[in-house]
């Protein structure tokens, strides 16, 4: 299968640490070290061990206060595999995924909409709307980056996330009159199940299982991510 988003020209380096969030210090294979944006601001457990091979994208962008910005890490649990870190890409490879029609299992669908308002008050912005011929008829899809694993198994959350409990409990506010369908972007190939990350947030793991009882659908879908660039593999093991 060929590859769904290419990455920039990625420059490698290994990870000294990363720090208020937003920053990381990475020595580049020059022996340079350079301050790059980390684009992901949860905890990223496990995903961010100093001494990890990295690979950072550049931009010489005036505008920008830092030019590189931290794209993948490579973790070994079991062998090594590169994990997707910045969080703007799940929905760019999603986004190209949908116009490709390569999940069949969210059936036809002719229009793809992208932050389109719904929910309570229209207050919160769905990440995708799919509609087909029948305008009145809507599947809204959200989507989750994944990057915490255990073993084979992906999980999610991993902290607290009350933004991620509010998009649960809008989905099922819209069922059963709408499709509602929660897509888990797995961002490394190395998992092949997925399970709610109830050490992370309990609260969550429990909304998540409820929605499904309600009629919500999972999508947890496995992609493999390398330098070059990121493809499907297909659905992982939806574990409840």
């Amino acid at each position: 299968m060929s590859w769904l988003y290419h990455y920039p020209t990625l420059y490698p380096g290994i990870l000294q640490r990363r720090y208020k969030r937003f920053f990381a210090d990475i020595e580049l294979a020059s022996g340079e070290v350079i301050t790059a944006h980390c684009p992901n601001t949860g905890p990223m457990t496990g995903v961010s061990t100093p001494g990890s091979l990295v690979q950072v994208s550049y931009t010489d962008n005036p505008l920008r206060k830092l030019s590189y910005t931290w794209e993948l890490i490579q973790v070994s649990d079991s062998e090594p595999t590169w994990v997707g870190i910045n969080t703007a890409v799940p929905n760019r490879v999603i986004k190209l995924a949908l116009e490709k029609f390569l999940f069949p299992e969210l059936g036809n669908y002719r229009t793809i909409r992208s932050e389109v308002p719904y929910g309570k008050e229209k207050k919160s912005r769905v990440d995708f709307l799919l509609s087909g011929e029948d305008s009145e008829h809507f599947i809204y899809l959200e989507v989750k980056n994944t990057t915490w694993a255990s073993g084979r198994l992906a999980l999610f959350p991993d902290t607290v996330t009350e933004r991620g409990q509010k998009h649960l409990r809008e989905l099922m506010g819209l069922l059963p009159q709408s499709r509602a369908v929660m897509l888990y972007l797995i961002n490394r190939g190395d998992c092949t199940h997925f399970a709610p990350g109830d050490s992370g947030d309990v609260v969550y793991g429990k909304l998540l299982r409820d929605a499904v009882a309600q009629g919500l659908e999972v999508l947890p879908c496995r992609f493999e991510v390398t330098p070059e660039g990121i493809r499907y593999l297909g659905l992982a093991e939806f574990v409840l």
